[in-house]
């Protein structure tokens, strides 16, 4: 036995020249991060849906386009139907005129009557945001739709009125009837500017043959603008009455930043009629005092 290789050493350089335990060399190759995917990616992964260009693909990428797209024109068929009712709705708000407002608001000058307005407008469209993110953190919210709605009209009548009436006491009521104020007010909300009354082409604008069509498509601008901020049921009551009452007051500040640069004197202001008010008022709902008649 001198001189020979023991039995055991031999089986171990046998194993070394026939490349290891595995002869077809598949598992050593295929070990470690150096291992390859390709077999998998392949195989495996390309078995778990069509590939790009297929005929399935295609059909898919071509009913989420049409998906998208008739949503697209439900949202517009939606908001147009908004626009019309915000439209609708203007010449309904009742608006006080500055007499009534000095009669239930003695003592106070321009500045802090306009400041009472403007409080009692951030409280009511706060109001309209609380109750609507309320009902959304129920455990079987109502018709979200239906609610947004009837949140985007009801804010815009709250602002609507606030604009109306923050004319009046700057001393700049637009001329015309009853509708053609309301027109012109509109304007002013959706430009979020103070209209000057003193120029009579501001008001021929406002109140053209396409006022109507030109009006809508400013409140569907607006309402695209400001849906992120109109929507309280994404984030509850609290934070949604806060984002109404900031956007309110963000709004009142640019106007009244108009109307101060343009304002009219009380004692300038004599032999002024009494407002036109509606035949069939809309109800606010808000509380009597600041915003109530």
């Amino acid at each position: 036995m001198t001189g020979s290789t023991p039995p055991w050493k031999r089986r171990f350089r046998d194993r070394e020249a026939a490349g290891g335990p595995s002869s077809d060399g598949v598992r050593d190759d295929e070990r470690g991060r150096e291992a390859s995917l390709e077999a998998t990616s392949e195989g495996a992964f390309g078995a778990l849906g069509p590939k790009a260009g297929s005929p399935v693909t295609r059909s898919r990428a071509a009913a989420v386009r049409e998906g998208v797209r008739k949503g697209g024109s439900r949202a517009r068929a939606g908001l147009a139907f908004l626009a019309d009712r915000i439209v609708e709705n203007a010449p309904r708000v009742p608006v006080r005129d500055l007499q009534t407002l000095r009669r239930q608001f003695p003592g106070l000058g321009p500045e802090e009557l306009a400041d009472k307005l403007v409080a009692g407008a951030c409280r009511a469209t706060g109001a309209v945001g609380a109750g609507v993110g309320a009902a959304a953190m129920l455990p079987a919210p109502p018709a979200m739709p239906a609610e947004l709605a009837a949140e985007i009209t009801g804010v815009a009548a709250i602002e609507f009125k606030l604009i109306a009436e923050l004319h009046e006491v700057y001393g700049l009521r637009a001329p015309g009837t009853l509708a053609q104020r309301s027109s012109v007010y509109l304007t002013a909300w959706t430009q979020e500017r103070g209209v000057d009354v003193r120029k009579p082409s501001t008001i021929d604008t406002a109140l053209g043959g396409r006022m109507k069509r030109e009006l809508r498509r400013q409140i569907m601008k607006r309402m695209v603008r400001n849906l992120p901020n109109l929507m309280p049921f994404l984030v509850g009551a609290a934070v949604g009455a806060v984002m109404n009452r900031r956007d309110t007051r963000r709004l009142a500040d640019r106007v009244r930043a108009d109307l101060r640069a343009m304002q009219v004197p009380w004692d300038r202001l004599t032999g002024l009629p009494r407002l036109e008010q509606p035949a069939d008022p809309l109800d606010l709902d808000e509380p009597r005092g600041e915003l109530g008649a």
